[in-house]
């Protein structure tokens, strides 16, 4: 079980080499305030003075210290564990019982420990400068001597209260952190440092490891500093567990006073007048407490919990290695045949922008609509309900109709309503159709264009300037699409506007109401004929006939002879009865107005533009009164009637073709056209040999994040054979 605490070293080595502490390792933590007596117990475990001394705050960053138990024969061969081998300098020192190592300063030898120190305090004025700030990047150190257990500690800075000197204000709170972040490792050991001088129930480092590790199972507390308790008092009882109860135990250590730093006492008189003071104080506890008994409870204490995380840290060094070599295979590997690799990455990138587009990609967005889907939304979504909301008779008012007829009978009164006003008038609404028909296309062309970020593979991604040049020729094909797909959109509004056909199936009712209203107005002056007598020609008479419905059609017992004199107009009087229901509505109001009513007087009116006068004193022909507002008269009303009913049927036909083609023609001319057309345009466009060096040309970004990948896959894969290792030889 010795050789545990060599795994946990030589996987710290590996794990070192790459810059990572993804893997939380086995180790002990020491914590405790500002002047505990950490450092002292640290320089005890390893016999040497070895760490920066001085007033206030010393230790600034964490300084991880691993102890490499060497004996005799490893001396001569010391680094076989290193990885790359330094044999050649080691064997330089094999003459030497200790020396240490830094990480930082790779093979560099330390046989002197004043050295060791001169340089963790330099190295920590050279990251924190010289403020008495701290920060969190551990110093890594390595030591090996035969005088030392197997051991992995971290020493942390001490806690403190009140910001001293020129230190951040902060600076409890980022000792705070610092310290729980590593005690907070499941597989750490805390090593709690108290001063026996002081109330163990105000330790700040029980306190700290109380609140990560509440059951107490990996904290021991180590009590510093024993011989400078005030006179008639002791530590029996802190030290028998009756005060606070801990776990693991609480050991007890006598510390080398600053006196005896100052004049350089060595260690080893030390620990011997520490077991001294021992047996002379606390005699029935001498055997427990110490520096020797703490080196070997945390050494035993080490390996058994290395042996209870080893199962746990080789399932994760297994899942870690898995997804590096996930990560390293999507950044490929070097270009060795760059024809073949650029047309595959042509073809895998046009493959994945059809598939969006046909709804059959991997990678199915789930947050929003893209691709086909959008496209689909876009058509009979927004398109479809932009042009529900146009309305037949939007923009045109009763008196607008009026003027277009007017002006299409010219100087003579029409007896019927005339069809180029309906023409002129239903071509300015289905000119109303183009405008919604282009932002459709419009809109397409936006997703279209879009759907290139979602087809961003690794592989393209990995060439900076092959991407680049695919966006541009996939932009330049929709954009040289764009002004055809609108030509036709624009060709489909012509169409319908370039003949107005009137004999349209769903137009067929609409085109017999212009004779349906000619023949009510014949059936109402029979009407009135009959119901005004010989010399009563008055107006209430008339008006009463005007109200007065229509009676319906004779039944088929009374059926009109077709061979008679009246028969057709009989059965015009039947269609304008079918009729009355339809313009019921609109028309009673009218009705109720005598045809011969005058306009009013008093409406409003405005004088035309344009004036010719016959001189100075002369009649303006053109200055006659155009009412802006007024009461139409019935024929008026039956007329604008007539033409309204006529342009919300044809106008509902030809939205309805627009809204079933222009998705068609979209589809035809832009959509389908760049899916069948893509990948030929990329491969003429790309697929060239003088360009095959400049596009195929991997970003730093990508080529770093592969070496690190490697590098990184290569040393759990290292790790998980030492591990194997251990667990064949069936060490526990």
């Amino acid at each position: 079980m010795e050789a545990l605490i060599p795994v946990i070293n030589k996987l710290q080595d590996v794990f070192n080499t790459v810059g990572t502490d993804s893997i939380q390792l086995p180790q002990i933590v020491v914590i405790g305030t500002q002047s505990s007596g950490k450092s002292s117990v640290l320089e005890s475990l390893v016999g040497r003075d070895f760490l920066p001394r001085g007033t206030g705050i010393v230790t600034r960053r964490p300084l991880v210290l691993q102890l490499v138990h060497v004996n005799s024969e490893e001396k001569k061969r010391p680094s076989e564990d290193e990885d790359g081998g330094h044999k050649q300098d080691i064997k330089e020192h094999a003459h030497v019982e200790e020396w240490g190592k830094f990480l930082h300063t790779k093979n560099k030898i330390y046989t002197d420990f004043d050295e060791i120190r001169q340089e963790i305090e330099n190295e920590t004025d050279r990251v924190t400068g010289t403020n008495k700030g701290i920060i969190d990047d551990a110093i890594h150190l390595k030591i090996y001597s035969p005088k030392v257990l197997n051991l992995t500690l971290v020493d942390l800075p001490g806690i403190t209260k009140v910001p001293v000197g020129d230190q951040p204000p902060d600076i409890e709170v980022q000792i705070r952190e610092m310290c729980l972040k590593y005690i907070a490792n499941p597989n750490s050991i805390i090593l709690a440092v108290t001063s026996a001088n002081t109330d163990m129930a105000t330790s700040e480092a029980l306190k700290f490891a109380k609140e990560v590790d509440p059951d107490g199972r990996r904290t021991l507390a180590v009590i510093t500093k024993l011989d400078l308790m005030d006179a008639g008092t002791d530590a029996h009882d802190v030290l028998m567990g009756r005060v606070i109860p801990v776990k693991l135990g609480i050991i007890g250590v006598v510390n080398r006073s600053q006196m005896d730093i100052n004049k350089r006492k060595p260690i080893e008189e030390a620990i011997k007048d520490e077991a001294a003071f021992m047996q002379r104080k606390y005699p029935s506890l001498a055997s427990r407490n110490g520096t020797s008994h703490l080196a070997r409870t945390l050494n035993r204490l080490l390996m058994h919990h290395i042996r209870d995380c080893l199962p746990d840290l080789k399932t994760r060094i297994n899942v870690m290695a898995s997804q590096f070599q996930q990560l390293l295979n999507s950044f490929g590997e070097p270009v060795d045949d760059k024809g073949t690799t650029l047309l595959q990455i042509i073809t895998k990138f046009a493959a994945q922008y059809c598939n969006t587009i046909e709804g059959t990609a991997r990678n199915i967005e789930t947050t929003e609509l893209c691709g086909g889907a959008r496209i689909c939304y876009i058509f009979h979504e927004t398109f479809g309900r932009t042009l529900d909301s146009i309305e037949p008779l939007g923009g045109l008012s009763q008196l607008d109709i009026l003027t277009a007829i007017r002006n299409a009978t010219g100087p003579r009164p029409a007896l019927f309503v005339p069809e180029v006003s309906f023409e002129l008038l239903v071509k300015k609404q289905i000119r109303r159709l183009e405008e919604p028909s282009l932002r459709c296309v419009e809109l397409v062309h936006e997703e279209m264009q879009r759907i290139i970020n979602h087809c961003g593979t690794q592989e393209l991604l990995r060439f900076p300037r092959l991407h680049d040049r695919t966006v541009e020729v996939v932009t330049n094909l929709l954009r040289k699409r764009l002004p055809v797909t609108n030509s036709m959109v624009e060709n489909l509004v012509g169409i319908e506007l370039s003949y107005i056909n009137t004999k349209h199936p769903d137009f067929a009712d609409a085109s017999l109401i212009s004779a349906l209203i000619s023949s009510q107005e014949e059936l109402r002056k029979q009407q009135r004929n009959r119901s005004v007598g010989p010399g009563d020609h008055g107006f209430h008479s008339v008006q009463a006939a005007e109200n007065k419905p229509a009676k319906p059609p004779p039944g088929p017992a009374m059926q009109p002879d077709p061979h008679s004199s009246n028969a057709e107009d009989k059965i015009l009087g039947a269609s304008a009865w079918k009729l009355n229901n339809w313009l019921r509505g609109s028309n009673q109001s009218s009705e109720n107005t005598p045809a011969g009513t005058p306009p009013q007087q008093n409406s409003p009116i405005h004088s035309p533009k344009m004036s010719v006068t016959s001189g100075p004193h002369g009649v303006n022909l053109l200055d006659t009164a155009t009412p802006i507002s007024r009461k139409l008269s019935p024929r008026e009303q039956r007329d604008c009637e007539v033409i309204e009913r006529l342009i919300k049927s044809y106008f509902l036909i030809v939205r309805k073709n627009i809204q079933d083609s222009v998705p068609k023609a979209i589809m035809h001319f832009l959509v389908n056209f760049v899916k069948d057309n893509l990948q030929s345009e990329l491969v003429s466009q790309l697929y060239k040999t003088d360009f095959f060096s400049d596009l195929l040309q991997e970003s730093d970004q990508i080529g770093t994040r592969r070496k690190e990948a490697a590098e990184m896959l290569k040393a759990l894969q290292k790790a998980g054979h030492i591990i194997s290792e251990i667990r064949e030889t069936h060490v526990w």
